[in-house]
């Protein structure tokens, strides 16, 4: 059985929710990557998306050296655990909607498994598979 750890991305990014939007663009940019975690004092609160940055943010008309992390979240919460099978994360995924989602190991988050880690593992030769697997252009 393939498990989430087995795909996932590592170490992800975590950012505070009092961080600003400028700085997690920023992280994004540096670490190529289109979304981070974010926690207060230890405990997970969130994933903010590039998407997120764009919509809440920018198309707002928002100042983004003003606007938080916390204040640019994506709706509810929703992990897996490093263990769980993919079949049962792409499932939650497919329920919820979402492209990407934190991975939490007892209360600590471990990595983000993203649609794409999904079809490179599962169908490679996919266009999204094949997208997923090329180096980014910048």
């Amino acid at each position: 059985m393939t498990t989430v750890k087995d795909v996932m991305t590592p170490d992800p990014i975590l950012l505070d929710t009092s961080d600003t939007v400028h700085v997690a663009a920023q992280r994004m940019r540096d670490a190529d990557v289109g979304a981070v975690l974010v926690e207060t004092g230890g405990t997970l609160r969130g994933i903010v998306t590039d998407r997120d940055l764009v919509v809440r943010t920018v198309a707002e008309a928002l100042d983004p050296q003003q606007v938080t992390v916390g204040q640019a979240l994506s709706g509810e919460l929703v992990d897996v655990g490093p263990d769980d099978s993919i079949d049962d994360a792409i499932e939650l995924m497919r329920s919820h909607a979402i492209r990407r989602v934190p991975v939490v190991d007892h209360g600590v988050a471990v990595g983000i498994l993203a649609l794409g880690d999904l079809a490179q593992r599962r169908d490679p030769s996919s266009v999204l598979g094949q997208i997923s697997a090329a180096p980014a252009s910048h």
